[in-house]
């Protein structure tokens, strides 16, 4: 084991060493790549992500969906903060945007093949992706995503999430908290407890897979590890917990 350990840090090395040598050679990106300082007060009116779920609608025949609903940040439920937090990026209030761990574990695997084979992605640069970029897997479009999520971190860390959690996906055309807390669970984002957030969040790697009204066994597990998570970093007492996971099965019965 320790051979095998050894042998896998020149290529960790190397996927650094790449990924760096794209960003030093990016500074024409710099110029232009749009600004994130519009959205300091002001939301965006569509995104990467909705135009890119329209153009499919429209490719299969069919119109496509938009349901969503601004908020701020102060009316979506604090346990769903939470939740997308902890499941998503645990780290967010203490990074500057970028994960630079998780980003060389899966650049040791993108330099072999020249794609993303996981997302290594923090909430900010979910969020860069979801407005500007594309869905492709390629060294090319990190390097944007981490310009982007750098400009995006500049806005604050409380208006990047509210950012995120307005324009997140959360089902087939189902776009922001509130549209997906009255979708779900028919309450407005800021009503919603522990566990309908844990589903929620749940949701989140793969939105118009999960579905609360058809669950699935990775949704529910993945909903009680998040359950877990509120124990964990003690937000939950134990027998709220109990109460939580109890209340969830039922949201989620018969799996």
């Amino acid at each position: 084991m320790a051979f095998e350990a050894s042998a896998l840090r020149p290529a960790g090395s190397t996927a650094a060493v790449i990924f760096f040598c794209l960003l030093a050679g990016a500074g024409s990106l710099w110029t232009t790549l749009p600004s994130a300082a519009p959205f300091r007060r002001g939301n965006p009116s569509t995104t990467a992500l909705i135009e890119a779920r329209a153009e499919e609608a429209r490719e299969q025949g069919r119109a496509a969906r938009r349901n969503q609903h601004w908020v701020p940040l102060t009316r979506i439920s604090p346990w769903l903060q939470l939740a997308v937090v902890h499941s998503e990026d645990a780290r967010f209030f203490e990074h500057d945007g970028i994960d630079v761990e998780q980003t060389k574990i899966a650049l040791t695997t993108a330099v072999e093949d020249g794609h993303f084979h996981r997302g290594a992605s923090t909430i900010t640069q979910q969020l860069a992706k979801n407005l500007w970029l594309g869905e492709e897997r390629t060294l090319w479009r990190k390097v944007r995503e981490v310009i982007l999520a750098r400009r995006l971190e500049n806005l604050g860390k409380l208006r990047v999430l509210e950012l995120y959690l307005n324009i997140a996906e959360w089902g087939d055309g189902i776009y922001g908290a509130d549209a997906a807390a009255r979708v779900w669970f028919e309450k407005p984002a800021s009503q919603l407890l522990p566990e309908e957030s844990a589903i929620l969040a749940a949701m989140l790697p793969a939105p118009r897979k999960r579905n609360p009204l058809r669950p699935s066994k990775a949704l529910r597990k993945r909903a009680h590890e998040v359950l877990q998570l509120y124990y964990m970093y003690q937000e939950l007492s134990h027998d709220e917990l109990v109460q939580a996971r109890w209340r969830l099965d039922a949201l989620l019965a018969g799996f």
